[in-house]
């Protein structure tokens, strides 16, 4: 809103507006500060409200009693927090970035979508104290359905409203061309996808698998918002590079008009994060709950398919991809194999927790790993 209106100031002449308010950069840092702020000086009276509506956390005894009695402690933590991280980013949203843009609908929209997912999810978790809540088939459909919609935006030139500008190789390329190329990290030529099926296909199994896999990760205390935090961050520099032309040029990847809206929300993102982490960090005051933990994992993998760095993401989400495919293995090991486990418990991080590891050291080191990833990832983008 605030860039709508110094854009229309700017273009009556009515008020000297410095340009370095509509530089992307600079909403990119306002972003991050104002959802940051946001977080940090709401949360008290938040945190408070949640108590009175007793939005506790209930804790699985009866499914694994040694993780219960070392998650004791945490019994009645209010949940639902996610509903203060997506707030301020919203705030940001519609504060710094350009509502002219498609990118910024599409991450509205996603925001909003999987919002109401995950808030439902939580709704039926506390009222009927139900650890299972929204059924996992329904949740797969409202996140495939997200996919679908994204992918038919991307590669059906029908739905392409206001399609960016998009340069690569000295060529200009259509959306459609755009989104059936696969750019790997450390492979300087993208791969030509040229079954349509197959990008439409990714699509939906990367906006599905990023959103079910955070939900996966957040289990311990500031675990998933510190993680989130590396790959936003990542994948915020990913957008900004591509929103220049010479920088896009210069690294041979593509230059895609309104990237920088993308890396915009995800400086909101980040911001907002690192303020709730200022309260869910060991011990937590407030947990992020499916609200937040499935909408901020759907956002990334939106925002990487958009700027087709749908495989950097499960590079630099190495912890996520760990710990989903952590679950996936101790199911089909109990499965198929007469109910003999591979690991401890599952998903990764409680594991260690069995093995001894007490909860910080587990959250630091998943830290330190996610940011190793996430340096090579950004080293990817110039090693290629």
């Amino acid at each position: 809103m605030i860039f709508w209106i110094l854009e229309w100031l700017k273009y009556e002449g009515a008020v000297k507006v410095p340009a370095v308010f509509l530089y992307t950069s600079t909403r990119m840092i306002l972003a991050a500060l104002t959802s940051l702020l946001l977080s940090i000086f709401l949360g008290p009276r938040f945190i408070h409200g949640l108590y009175v509506l007793k939005m506790g956390q209930p804790i699985r005894m009866e499914d694994c009693p040694l993780l219960g009695q070392l998650h004791e402690k945490k019994k009645d933590t209010p949940t639902m927090g996610g509903i203060l991280i997506l707030s301020s980013m919203l705030v940001a949203l519609l504060l710094w970035m350009d509502l002219t843009q498609p990118f910024t609908w599409i991450l509205l929209a996603t925001t909003l979508v999987l919002g109401c997912v995950g808030g439902w999810d939580d709704y039926l978790k506390l009222k009927y104290k139900n650890p299972k809540g929204m059924s996992a088939r329904t949740k797969l459909i409202f996140q495939f359905g997200l996919g679908a919609c994204v992918a038919a935006y991307l590669l059906i030139p029908a739905f392409s409203v206001a399609a960016p500008q998009i340069k690569f190789a000295g060529a200009t390329l259509t959306l459609q061309e755009y989104a059936s190329l696969l750019f790997v990290p450390f492979f300087k030529e993208p791969f030509h996808l040229t079954w349509p099926l197959v990008p439409a296909l990714l699509t939906m199994f990367v906006v599905s698998g990023s959103s079910n896999a955070v939900n996966l990760t957040d289990g311990l205390d500031g675990l998933a918002a510190g993680c989130l935090i590396l790959v936003a961050a990542t994948l915020s520099l990913v957008g900004f590079v591509m929103n220049h032309h010479d920088l896009a040029s210069y690294l041979n990847i593509p230059y895609v008009e309104g990237s920088g809206e993308i890396a915009i929300y995800l400086c909101a993102f980040m911001g907002a994060c690192l303020g709730f982490l200022w309260y869910n960090g060991h011990p937590a005051q407030v947990f992020m709950g499916d609200i937040g933990s499935l909408t901020l994992g759907g956002i990334l993998g939106v925002a990487a398919v958009l700027l087709n760095r749908q495989i950097l993401l499960g590079l630099v989400g190495g912890i996520f991809v760990a710990e989903a495919l952590s679950v996936i293995l101790q199911v089909g090991s109990y499965k198929l194999r007469n109910k003999k486990r591979i690991f401890l418990c599952a998903p990764l991080h409680h594991h260690f927790e069995y093995k001894g590891w007490p909860e910080t050291k587990v959250v630091i080191r998943f830290w330190i790993v996610g940011l190793l990833l996430a340096l090579i990832g950004i080293g990817s983008l110039k090693f290629q």
